[in-house]
């Protein structure tokens, strides 16, 4: 069994900035993002860059993501298309085959996107299964719900049937999280149990459900319910989560999504993910042992 490893998310066009800061800290393996494009970012360069910094050391990188709306390509998302082909181009030169982001959306219901996401995401699925690269796509809602939305449509498990219906490919699977389906009080680990091989990458982040709120005043008040929090300090079990990955036969890797936690953030952000880092590796049962031969 190969171990989890524990990382974080990382800002590909800060990436050089930033690793070397925090490689000390101890994380494992870094998902590498880009907001919307990767814009004129040289891909080949920043990849021979990131691995000089990660020479010698037992660090992957275990994804690449762009999150932005694919099936418009408006606005800002001009590019969005694009930059997922781009990275799926370049995932092996960052020694990665993982390829990660929105679904993106049309305008309307759930069920109006899946012509499109059909139409975009099965070109990009052939043209990750020619060059060996996985795709996998994050349950977050963006603020969506079933009927109204325009980021993503994978943050509902009945959605996932139908996209995996629409792309039929076994390297087309899920970044899961169980925050996102929190928010939406869903309990994260019964639909793990039964998604977890569809699983390619898992984001670390936790949430927090004020059930006394919920209870006196519903969802639809002015009183917030939920709050994204780093892992160790939410309502998650992660020695379960964990646990169901392994017996799922899971090898990738849990990256912390840092920059939500409402109480560990702004100068205590790096002070939250290394406890988030830490008590994950804790949840996994530490380090490697050999057994006595």
């Amino acid at each position: 069994m190969q171990q989890i490893r524990i990382g974080t998310l990382v800002n590909g066009p800060n990436a050089m900035h930033t690793l070397p800061q925090i490689i000390p800290h101890g994380f494992e393996s870094f998902s590498l993002t880009f907001w919307q494009t990767t814009n004129q970012t040289d891909l080949s360069e920043l990849a021979k860059q990131v691995k000089d910094i990660l020479a010698g050391k037992d660090i992957a990188i275990s994804s690449l993501g762009i999150f932005g709306n694919p099936l418009t390509g408006e606005g800002a998302n001009a590019d969005t298309l694009a930059s997922w082909e781009r990275l799926i181009d370049h995932a092996h030169d960052f020694g990665t085959d993982l390829i990660s982001g929105f679904t993106g959306r049309m305008p309307g219901a759930i069920d109006q996107s899946m012509s499109r996401f059909k139409e975009v995401f099965g070109e990009l699925a052939r043209r990750a299964e020619d060059r060996g690269v996985r795709i996998a796509f994050e349950n977050c809602d963006m603020g969506g719900t079933w009927k109204d939305g325009d980021w993503n449509i994978a943050h509902n498990p009945t959605a996932w049937e139908m996209m995996f219906h629409a792309v039929p490919f076994d390297h087309i699977g899920l970044q899961w999280e169980p925050c996102h389906q929190m928010v939406s009080l869903i309990d994260p680990i019964p639909q793990l149990r039964k998604w977890v091989g569809k699983i390619f990458n898992v984001h670390g982040k936790d949430a927090t459900i004020a059930w006394d709120i919920v209870r006196e005043y519903g969802i639809h008040g002015p009183k917030e319910f939920v709050w994204h929090r780093t892992p160790g300090f939410g309502d998650s079990n992660w020695t379960d989560i964990i646990s169901i990955l392994r017996q799922g036969g899971y090898e990738g890797s849990i990256d912390i999504e840092g920059f939500h936690d409402p109480v560990y953030r702004d100068e205590w952000e790096m002070t939250g993910q290394v406890h988030g880092l830490n008590y994950l590796k804790r949840c996994r049962g530490g380090n490697f042992i050999p057994n006595p031969v």
